[in-house]
């Protein structure tokens, strides 16, 4: 029987009033994208760039462009507290469980909290944990989680630069510690440096975490000497760039930097934190991509994935302020995604 999805049926799935039932996409594709409307209850306040209109204006632009009927949508199940701890200290949990209760609004300047955003960032977590299940049991090829809050500053120890739980990382522990997965490929395309994700993973050789990123710029970290250390040393990756580097250069130095390294580091699985905060039209940064250098990203990783894992890739919403921008070059990402998984 074919489901009929009407466009006011696809509305109020965005609003929040209830999910499109996931067998109206059955065999229409092997993409999925990981989604709640409660993500958009972690607020952040009256001019916060890190709001709810970035996950709006995605849905919306994936609805307006019929992208949005190719793709399994999928909905997550909330982590729970050991997941966390996969990563994170227990005081770091009970801090960010607490905080709200104890007075607080922030847990540092720019990382602001609300009554449901503990709640919410264990969903996010929970959204990565969905996606990787979904593609390790076979349901989809490869996915997108679209969460927030982001994940990758935040460290074992400290929330910081929007993100409470590092999501990715957490993934990559999900995925040895659940699924037997030997070795993950991080690969991070967003603005900033991940910080959090870098110490999380800087002495084990089981990760191989790859960052390019504006530099000198927040959080400060992401230097080329970066590698690792003791049996993690070269296991970190770091290929920072100026701020104006043309989109041709930037893209020649990702792939050089990138491909025969993972190529030799054979992933089993591959994440992407997922930022789109490098396009030349956000407002926080200064480098000069386009929706057209995001396509092409991911083709090099899907590459990659398809020589070493069986395609098996899951991206994770990041950054990207500036809502038009980030909205075409979330469809560019998935359109890219979308044929791959349909192709193999």
């Amino acid at each position: 029987m074919t489901t009929i999805l009407r466009k006011d049926i696809l509305n109020k799935a965005f609003k929040g009033e209830y999910f499109i039932p996931q067998t109206a996409f059955k065999n229409m594709s092997k993409t999925g994208i990981i989604y709640h409307p409660d993500y958009l209850k972690h607020d952040t306040g009256f001019g916060h760039p890190e709001s709810s209109d970035r996950l709006i204006s995605i849905m919306d632009r994936l609805r307006k462009s019929g992208l949005l009927e190719k793709l399994v949508l999928i909905e997550p199940k909330p982590a729970g507290e050991e997941d966390i701890l996969l990563i994170h200290s227990r005081d770091h949990l009970e801090a960010i469980k607490n905080a709200w209760d104890e007075g607080l609004t922030a847990l540092t300047p720019d990382t602001l909290i609300s009554e449901d955003s503990f709640r919410v960032a264990l969903l996010a977590v929970g959204g990565i944990l969905t996606g990787i299940d979904r593609i390790m049991s076979g349901e989809i090829k490869n996915g997108m989680a679209l969460v927030r809050p982001p994940g990758h500053h935040a460290t074992p120890d400290q929330a910081m630069g929007f993100c409470l739980f590092n999501n990715v990382a957490i993934g990559a522990r999900h995925l040895q510690k659940r699924h037997g997965i030997k070795k993950v490929l991080i690969v991070d395309w967003d603005l900033h440096h991940g910080n959090g994700t870098q110490e999380a993973f800087y002495d084990d050789p089981s990760v191989l975490y790859f960052s390019t990123h504006q530099y000198p710029h927040y959080p400060g970290t992401g230097s080329y000497h970066e590698t690792g250390e003791g049996k993690g040393e070269g296991y970190t990756i770091n290929a920072p760039m100026r701020a104006g580097t043309p989109s041709e250069e930037f893209m020649k130095k990702f792939r050089e930097a990138l491909y025969e390294r993972a190529l030799e580091f054979s992933p089993e699985f591959i994440l992407i934190s997922a930022g789109f905060d490098a396009h030349k039209d956000d407002p926080l940064g200064g480098l000069l991509l386009t929706e057209d250098s995001y396509a092409e990203m991911t083709r090099i990783v899907l590459d990659i994935s398809e020589r070493c894992c069986k395609g098996k890739v899951l991206s994770a919403l990041e950054g990207g302020y500036n809502l038009d921008a980030l909205a075409l070059s979330v469809e560019a990402h998935l359109r890219v995604m979308t044929i791959r998984a349909t192709d193999s």
